[in-house]
């Protein structure tokens, strides 16, 4: 089996070649104890006697003149030159070490991409560039409203004062009521009529603290889907490889390579291939000989997601509390209504020295609030991997032209 030095890249990249091989500097041979030569054509520009190339460019047999294997036109012109009659492609500069040997690369949209050419019809793996990525999209966040409860005031009292609020050194006489109230009548902590405090009759005035609302946490939901998919990404640009599969034939100069040519009257870059050599293994700096430099990669992670919905604190709870203080035991006889909220307590002056024997509540409205959605927000990232360097040339070098055979009588 026999893999020449310009299909190396695209097979290396496509897993083709195996272990066991050995390598010249441009023959490679798998464990073939009797390798067939390579070149077999005749010497174009050696004499009549001369009958075929070796390996190394050189040709075995003396032409009339005696000049034998002698310099080959064009040797050591430059990209391009160099024994370019045996080249069946282009000479180009040889790669750095580290470096994958010249290739064929196409860049463009992934929709417009060629096969590769019938001078280098092995493909590599595609690589790609211009990442793409379209809005993440997350479910909108909502909170269900909080579990909440009014608490009935308790600590209602009486003042021997009808200033309302009552100064600093007014009496208060307890009116309240018993602990965990649900609001049905009570005789507890009854004032009788006419008792006297230090400002005069016990009760003037009827002092009720507000009403409290007692609110749970809101629970989290989903109110809305995404109306469109989750936020994808795509490439721009894909980068398409191919390699040469034909022995390649020595240059003159030993800084050049032989390698696989792009179709003639290939378009100028983007439509058309690049001459490039690679290193698969991250971003690097390209050497003088292919000064244009093309960052691509193996693909991309995409990391995104959406944060946990949360719910604030409840915030515009209020219930409103319909309190009754009766001159009765029986809660019959009505001394002061007065509908209470959340939002203020009461005050409210009575008869001097009224009996307040009873009392009741009810509640009358609850508005338990709501919570301030929070989550539900992007996060994360798409992120290329597996960066691959192509370093290519900024310009094509000419193409050779193809082996002439000389004819013996024309000298």
């Amino acid at each position: 089996m026999l893999l020449v030095g310009g299909a190396i890249p695209a097979l290396l990249v496509a897993g083709i070649v195996g272990g066991g091989c050995t390598s010249d500097q441009y023959l490679y041979s798998c464990d073939d104890a009797s390798p067939p030569e390579i070149y077999e054509a005749p010497c174009p520009d050696a004499g009549s006697d001369a009958e075929r190339c070796d390996g190394g460019g050189n040709c075995t047999g003396t032409d009339d003149t005696g000049t034998g294997g002698g310099e080959q036109e064009g040797e050591g012109d430059g990209i391009g030159g160099g024994m370019s009659s045996l080249c069946a492609g282009q000479c180009v500069p040889k790669e750095p070490p580290g470096w994958f040997e010249p290739l064929l690369l196409w860049l463009g949209p992934p929709d417009g991409a060629p096969d590769c050419p019938a001078t280098a019809p092995v493909p590599g793996y595609e690589h790609h560039a211009d990442l793409v990525v379209e809005p993440y999209r997350c479910a909108a966040c909502a909170c269900d409203p909080p579990e909440a409860s009014c608490e009935l005031p308790s600590a209602w009292s009486a003042v021997d004062s009808p200033t309302c609020p009552a100064g600093p050194r007014a009496q208060r006489t307890s009116f309240a009521a018993p602990d965990a109230w649900d609001g049905t009548c009570t005789t507890a902590n009854a004032i009788p009529a006419g008792q006297a405090c230090a400002g005069g009759p016990c009760t003037q005035s009827l002092d009720l603290p507000a009403p409290r609302v007692l609110a749970g946490a809101c629970m989290p939901s989903v109110v809305e889907e995404p109306a469109e998919p989750q936020g994808g990404f795509h490439w721009a640009t894909v980068a398409r490889t191919c390699a040469g599969v034909t022995a390649p034939a020595p240059c003159g100069d030993p800084g050049m390579r032989c390698a696989p040519a792009p179709p003639e009257g290939d378009a100028a870059p983007p439509e058309g291939f690049l001459t490039c050599i690679m290193h698969h293994e991250g971003e690097h700096e390209c050497p003088p000989t292919y000064p244009s430099r093309h960052i691509v990669y193996e693909g991309a992670d995409d990391s995104r997601g959406c944060t946990a919905c949360t719910c604030g604190e409840p915030s515009g709870t209020t219930c409103s509390v319909l309190a009754s203080a009766f001159s009765d035991e029986a809660c019959s006889t009505v001394v002061v209504s007065v509908l209470t909220t959340s939002e203020a307590p009461f005050c409210g002056a009575i008869a001097p020295g009224t009996a307040l024997r009873s009392k009741s509540a009810a509640v009358i409205d609850l508005d338990p609030g709501s919570c301030a959605p929070g989550g539900g927000e992007p996060i994360g990232e798409v992120a290329p991997r597996g960066a691959v360097t192509f370093c290519c040339l900024d310009r094509q070098p000419q193409q050779p032209e193809p082996p002439r055979a000389r004819n013996p009588e024309l000298g």
